[in-house]
């Protein structure tokens, strides 16, 4: 049977531990916290600090970075990345490809489209078709 982690080095070579999210298979820091019916899909990364909650789908490449925290029931398509400290919203739905940069707030319920970015600090909502909604 294999080990259900794996050391990775990052940029100031530290050593950072990861578990395999049980749900998945993605990769879990330690300090990370995800619910277990969460689905991390293999190849996906969550920081440490990060929140994954109940029912999030978070797919394939992709990489929450530290303290971001996803809503309840929120898809993540492949290859997107959630910015240091940015929140996404209950039942929010992000694009493949899709950059959400540190700090941002996506509203409960909102669509972001694939490759699209929303600026650091950015607040989003929009309705179920993706069209922005008025601050």
């Amino acid at each position: 049977m294999g080990k259900n982690y794996i050391d990775i080095e990052d940029d100031q070579g530290r050593t950072l531990r990861y578990r395999k999210h049980v749900n998945g298979r993605g990769l879990i820091a330690n300090g990370a916290k995800v619910h277990a019916s969460a689905l991390v899909e293999a190849g996906a990364y969550v920081e440490p600090g990060a929140q994954v909650a109940a029912g999030a789908h978070i797919g394939r490449g992709v990489w929450i970075e530290p303290d971001a925290v996803i809503g309840q029931g929120a898809e993540i398509a492949p290859h997107a990345r959630i910015g240091s400290g940015a929140a996404i919203g209950s039942q929010a739905k992000i694009g493949v490809r899709t950059v959400i940069g540190a700090h941002a707030r996506v509203a409960g319920g909102s669509l972001i489209g694939d490759d699209e970015q929303i600026r650091e600090g950015e607040q989003v909502a929009t309705d179920r078709r993706g069209l922005r909604l008025a601050a």
